[in-house]
């Protein structure tokens, strides 16, 4: 290998399938009734998670911290190899701001260490994605250079599209207002959230009804999409898998991507979103700043 790839479990990918690519996560903490656990990155520790949750559990969550970061790369950089780790995004999180600090800190008393940040502006299995992508180039004795330029030239291109029909979890962490949250209710309203060109989350439109939901959403993936034959559409979710799976599914068959890859959104996200939530995840025409 010319370089080592690692990234965090807020990528919202197994840990087997991390396993087999060589990717190594940084297993970020939260805290569910006064205990602090760590994301195990486990489908079956996600869905004891989420029904916690459905029982009035309220997780918190927190960013890595800059020490957590050197203690995590300095036995990685110690075996001589060059590091390319993808970040939560920025706009999101100050993950990547720990992660630059961590870098400096770390090449004071390593200074033949090379750790390549990148700031994917994404969330989820978004920038599970570009370390998927990473480990493929990699494999095929690409330089860690570039690498990292590949990735920041295409980070944009991967769109996603996330809807919920239960907003009383992001009330409860504080996303939305409780306002919001009955009117959302009351009016069996869906929105339909995004991240922009940064990464910050926005709501771009919202709809009436769970099936209108999923039919503006295939509308919006008609527009951006490119290729969609050559690639692989990521779906993941908070504990719907049949709704899941449907959503999925339709928008294979529309488009004609090559596969589906199915996967459950951890505890980073999670622990906002609560149980009911689902995404999208492929690439298209590069993300804008327009819906800022």
């Amino acid at each position: 290998m010319n370089f080592i790839v690692t990234t965090d479990s807020g990528c919202d990918l197994p840990y087997s399938l991390l396993k087999e690519r060589d990717i190594i996560p940084f297993p970020i903490k939260y805290e569910l009734d006064g205990k602090v656990h760590e994301d195990t990155m486990l489908h079956e520790d996600c869905r004891r998670f989420y029904d916690d949750m459905r029982k009035g559990a309220v997780p918190k969550t927190s960013q890595i911290n800059i020490m957590e970061f050197v203690d995590f790369w300095r036995p990685i950089a110690e075996r001589g190899l060059p590091i390319v780790h993808v970040c939560l995004g920025s706009g999101i999180s100050g993950t990547y701001d720990n992660g630059l600090t961590a870098v400096e800190l770390l090449n004071e008393q390593l200074p033949e260490a090379q750790i390549h940040l990148v700031d994917s502006t994404l969330a989820s299995v978004g920038y599970g994605m570009l370390a998927l992508k990473a480990a493929d180039m990699r494999d095929e004795n690409k330089t860690p250079e570039e690498c990292v330029e590949w990735l920041n030239e295409n980070k944009s291109k991967i769109n996603t599209y996330y809807t919920t029909s239960d907003l009383t979890y992001l009330y409860r962490s504080g996303r939305v207002s409780r306002t919001g949250m009955m009117i959302a209710h009351a009016l069996n309203i869906n929105p339909i959230l995004k991240l922009d060109l940064e990464g910050h989350l926005k709501v771009i439109e919202k709809v009436r009804g769970r099936k209108n939901t999923i039919k503006r959403i295939h509308e919006i993936v008609d527009e951006v999409v490119l290729n969609p034959e050559e690639q692989v559409l990521y779906i993941c979710h908070s504990d719907i898998p049949e709704e899941a799976r449907e959503f999925g599914e339709g928008l294979k068959t529309q488009f004609g991507f090559k596969d589906v890859y199915y996967t459950y959104i951890g505890m980073t996200i999670g622990s906002h979103a609560g149980p009911g939530l689902m995404a999208a995840f492929f690439y298209g025409k590069p993300r804008t700043m327009k819906d800022k």
